[in-house]
């Protein structure tokens, strides 16, 4: 049982190596001709150039954070917090600068056929994939190893949670930075493009092009990287601070050998799922054929092979850790909360497919009301949104009552809230080819681009488009996993937090009856955090869309022959990019900061009040994600069935209607509703951390 952080340790090095053989494959294929290339390097330097500024900006937060950290909480406490903080910056990084290679690489590929290019996408993804599942978990199993093992440090359990709080952070700004940059550009490329300039999506002439595929990278490649980094180093802590915090232990403590079985599990959890990811990222091949359905089948081989391993692993590391001991009861039904986790992330995850692929009912709905204008199809968008709401809560329910009852088998009436701490790992344990599969997307998106912008043969784009469109449901699908860990986690921290705040003062145990009106207030300031949030980033989006707005029709009207796509005349792609940098770097502060401060202004006020907020805010963070997910991938599919021959096909009203709904769209999926899950974790955990201080 001690060897397991050990055996974390070594998977994660595992996959770390995959990534470093995955990156080697994918920098061995041809990037193209001298145009592609030079493409290429314009988005790898306005991505670098964004994650560069970006990262000096979030450091000064890390710095202050830090510092507060070793003052309030442990020095150690502070050290753990940047080692999160760095390592899940770095993952991004890392994603990114592959990222940006593969896509000139996948557009030549393509032109050999979907079966050539399929391949090369998804091993760019997973450079990303297993680059952040295995920081993550390395980083995770040696804070463990070193605090609580070796050094059997004070506060050690605490020193373990500051580490998710370093991760939370940088996903944080890097989610709601990266979300304005890439929706800034889309918007203003798609409006003054598309809508009025009559071009096609990703034409050379347009002068946001560019940054449109910057943003491709800097958003859904870092962005998102860092979001399920954050994701999966949480719902490893969760079961393991709500253990220690429950029996009030600290490593030094001779009880700590009583409940190591609970420590472990989660660690061996993540190293089954870990090796079960390696496998799968084996099984993801290409077919010759650009049909949708095939594609999919290719490309979700690799996750559906890794979950059936993780499936029966699960069964057996609960008969490793827990049945040569009398205390557990029924070993399997922990195997059975993890099982139900991951289930029930699979099934969330195929419930925001049938809400955004354009193979089912809903977005061929919204396709049918574009022929009646705009206002039609933004009305469809948000029904077929709030629907996909109700059907994930009813999910994400079931997942917590298998959940909870399997604890309950395993670890008697007490144990059901760990059940649901490890269903959530559940969710997230296959995170290495679950990435690799999402990273894909803005892969081949960036394909598309180039081929446009190349001036390469239209059969090359009919295969990128085939890729891309694969994309968005893969997006949907990894978000649908992380928002539903994200609820079962927040509720295990705040279980966590729950425990802490008796730990630091017995006499200051949390109310949580709402007739007691700190709670009310409470719950009502975290109702109505996750909607002010997505206002901040809802209306970031849209004034620094203004501003590409404004310099891609000045280039059009000042620059001759632009717009008439005249031989010679290029567009200033590079001030496009310096106008979403900017941009979205001043826009993230505010939201992001406030997902910080006021957990912790609410908390040296009133516990009770501060518990009544976290509760408030995980219910409508969830379904606001949910919600705003959906809608927008349902938008972006409708677009797209639209522009693939339906209904008049390009350039008909209906396809400036379903441009318009894409428009609205773009800012839900890709920076308003994936921040959700990062704010409903963050202040749980901020609280978590904090929690002696309040008291």
């Amino acid at each position: 049982m001690d060897a397991v952080p050990y055996l974390a340790a070594l998977s994660a090095i595992a996959a770390l190596a995959l990534a470093f053989y995955y990156y080697k494959k994918v920098e061995a294929e041809s990037p193209g001709n001298e145009r592609m290339v030079f493409l290429m390097t314009e988005i790898q330097k306005g991505a670098r150039a964004f994650l560069k500024k970006e990262y000096q900006w979030v450091s000064v937060f890390v710095v202050i954070m830090a510092i507060l950290l070793a003052v309030v909480i442990a020095p150690l406490a502070a050290v753990t917090y940047v080692l999160g903080a760095t390592l899940s910056a770095t993952a991004g990084y890392v994603g990114m600068t592959v990222a940006t290679m593969a896509n000139a690489r996948t557009t030549e590929a393509a032109k050999f056929g979907p079966g050539k290019a399929l391949p090369v996408a998804f091993r760019g993804g997973a450079v990303m994939g297993f680059t952040v599942a295995g920081l993550a978990l390395l980083g995770l199993s040696a804070t463990y190893l070193v605090f609580v093992t070796w050094l059997e440090v004070d506060k050690a359990f605490e020193v373990v949670t500051a580490f998710g709080l370093g991760a939370s952070s940088i996903a944080l700004f890097s989610r709601v930075g990266g979300g304005i940059y890439t929706k800034a550009a889309d918007v203003g490329a798609d409006l003054v493009g598309k809508v009025e300039a009559g071009i096609p999506e990703d034409d050379p002439r347009n002068p946001a092009t560019i940054a449109d595929n910057v943003g491709d990278n800097v958003g859904d490649v870092a962005g998102m990287g860092a979001d399920l980094f954050e994701s999966y180093a949480g719902s490893i802590i969760a079961p393991i601070s709500l253990t220690a915090f429950a029996a009030g232990i600290t490593a030094k403590d001779a009880g700590l050998d009583a409940i190591l079985p609970l420590l472990m599990f989660p660690l061996a959890i993540a190293f089954a799922g870990m090796v079960a990811s390696i496998i799968g990222s084996f099984f993801v091949r290409g077919g010759e054929s650009t049909d949708s359905h095939a594609l999919a089948r290719a490309l979700h081989m690799g996750t559906n092979v890794a979950m059936g391993i993780t499936v029966i692993a699960s069964v057996g590391v609960a008969y490793w850790l827990f049945a040569d001991d009398a205390i557990f009861d029924k070993p399997w039904g922990l195997g059975v909360s993890v099982i139900g986790g991951l289930l029930v992330g699979w099934a969330l995850g195929k419930t925001a497919e049938y809400f955004t692929s354009d193979h089912y009912r809903p977005v061929k709905k919204i396709a049918e009301q574009t022929e009646t204008g705009p206002a039609t199809t933004i009305l469809g968008g948000i029904s077929t949104g709030m629907i996909s709401v109700a059907a994930s809560i009813l999910l994400i329910l079931v997942g917590i009552g298998i959940a909870y009852w399997g604890g309950q088998q395993t670890l008697g009436d007490d144990g059901g809230v760990y059940g649901i701490a490890v269903a959530a790992i559940g969710m997230l344990a296959t995170t290495g080819v679950v990435v690799s599969v999402d990273a894909y997307g803005p892969i081949a998106d960036n394909a598309g681009g180039i081929a446009e912008m190349a001036g390469l043969d239209p059969s090359v784009r009919e295969v990128t488009d085939a890729l891309d469109s694969l994309g968005n449901t893969t997006a949907a699908v990894a978000k649908g996993f992380a928002v539903g860990s994200a609820a079962l986690t927040a509720l295990a921290l705040f279980k966590s937090f729950e425990f802490a705040i008796r730990d630091a003062d017995p006499s200051a145990a949390l109310d949580l009856n709402i007739g007691h009106v700190a709670v009310f207030i409470g719950l009502f300031i975290g109702a109505g955090l996750p909607f002010l949030f997505a206002a901040l980033t809802i209306d970031a989006v849209g004034r620094a869309a203004q501003k590409m707005i404004e310099e891609v029709r000045r280039q059009f009207r000042e620059i001759p022959g632009l717009r008439e796509g005249l031989p010679g005349v290029i567009p200033d792609s590079a001030r496009c990019v310096e106008i979403s940098t900017e941009a979205s770097l001043r826009e993230m502060i505010i939201p992001g900061a406030l997902a910080i401060v006021v957990p912790l202004v609410v908390g040296f006020i009133s516990i009770d009040a501060l518990g009544g907020l976290l509760a408030g805010a995980l219910v409508t963070g969830f379904s606001l994600a949910i919600f705003m997910a959906n809608s927008g991938g349902a938008w972006d599919n409708a677009k797209k069935y639209i522009e693939a021959g339906a209904h008049g096909g390009k350039g008909s009203d209906a396809h400036k209607a379903a441009v318009v709904g894409d428009t609205v769209g773009d800012p839900f999926k890709d920076t308003s509703g994936p921040s959700m899950n990062i704010l409903i974790k963050v202040m749980t955990i901020v609280s978590l951390v904090f929690a002696g201080a309040f008291v």
